[in-house]
């Protein structure tokens, strides 16, 4: 059964989701919905043209952070700093960039206009993050996210020049690690993010990790990396 949302921000159960993960059908991208949503594992994915499709999967891919694998390689060229790695220093453009990357086997992008401006109040609203990689004054790469508590759920990612976004993502799975976040919501299956040890985990056992970290004390706000911070692969 797939349900039809009401004007009020309200979701059903995320275990009566459909097979493929569909849960729900309708209602809109306001910040406070959105943000329910990832407080109840729940997730917005859809096309330009259709209505707002709402997700729960089953499994779920995701990424703990005490098994992060970063390959020697991108670790040896992190230590060569490449690229200067920030947070939060142009959110709007990361999404952008996003949104216009092509994707292999993907027509168009899921990240409409709508999605956009709904994110970008998040970011306003001290909800949502970006990690930017720059070679000089030029955006090369980066990735954004949505945290709630102690749970970040990756949205997408892009890069322009050679490792950009994975020395990103290296860099802010460091940084959540000292913030005591122990996870990366990948929500679906990635073979990018598999390389770095995501998996697949049954939702069951996902909500039930969620249910502890939204009520954790996050990190509501601007973030930036810590002045002692070194991501050193």
């Amino acid at each position: 059964m797939i349900f039809r949302l009401p004007a009020q921000h309200v979701f059903p159960d995320p275990r009566k989701a459909d097979p493929n993960g569909l849960l729900a059908v309708g209602g809109d991208l306001h910040p406070d919905r959105v943000l329910l949503a990832y407080r109840l594992g729940i997730f917005p994915w859809y096309s330009e043209g259709q209505p707002v499709l709402w997700w729960s999967p089953d499994p779920r891919f995701v990424l703990h952070l005490a098994e992060l694998e970063v390959p020697r390689s991108l670790a040896k060229r992190i230590r060569q700093r490449p690229y200067r790695i920030t947070l939060d220093q142009s959110f709007g453009e990361v999404v952008r960039r996003c949104a216009r990357t092509p994707r292999p086997g993907q027509e168009g992008t899921w990240i409409t206009s709508e999605v956009q401006s709904s994110y970008e109040r998040l970011f306003a609203a001290g909800h949502a993050h970006s990690v930017e990689a720059w070679d000089g004054d030029e955006l090369v790469g980066g990735l954004y996210g949505v945290a709630v508590g102690r749970s970040f759920a990756g949205e997408s990612m892009f890069s322009s020049r050679s490792d950009a976004s994975k020395i990103a993502f290296v860099h802010l799975a460091r940084q959540l690690v000292i913030w005591g976040f122990p996870l990366v919501d990948c929500q679906v299956h990635t073979p990018h993010l598999e390389r770095f040890g995501a998996r697949d985990i049954a939702r069951s056992g996902w909500l039930a990790q969620l249910a502890v970290l939204v009520t954790a004390e996050g990190r509501p706000g601007r973030w930036a990396f810590d002045q002692d911070f070194v991501c050193s692969g």
